[in-house]
């Protein structure tokens, strides 16, 4: 567990995510031999249950929403690149 997310994930949380994490390894021991559109289904089923609390944690330490790394960089598209000369 690791000690800087210690008591920023609720234990109601923590517990779903963990649950889902172990049925879905579960569901991938059983069927190791499913079809791509099975094994998509059972990430985004997991994704699903994660992706809410993961962003909670971004949104609650500053993150990406808190212009961390999902904030616009300057773009150097002033047209200034490189210098090409022509050769005869």
């Amino acid at each position: 567990e690791d000690e800087g997310l210690k008591g920023k994930i609720s234990e109601a949380d923590k517990k779903k995510e963990l649950d889902k994490c172990q049925e879905v390894i579960s569901w991938l021991d059983a069927n190791t031999l499913a079809e791509k559109d099975e094994f998509e289904h059972k990430r985004k089923e997991l994704e699903q249950v994660c992706n809410p609390i993961i962003s909670g944690l971004y949104q609650g330490a500053g993150g990406p929403g808190a212009g961390g790394f999902g904030a616009q960089a300057p773009r150097g598209g002033s047209g200034s690149g490189p210098t090409i000369e022509e050769v005869d």
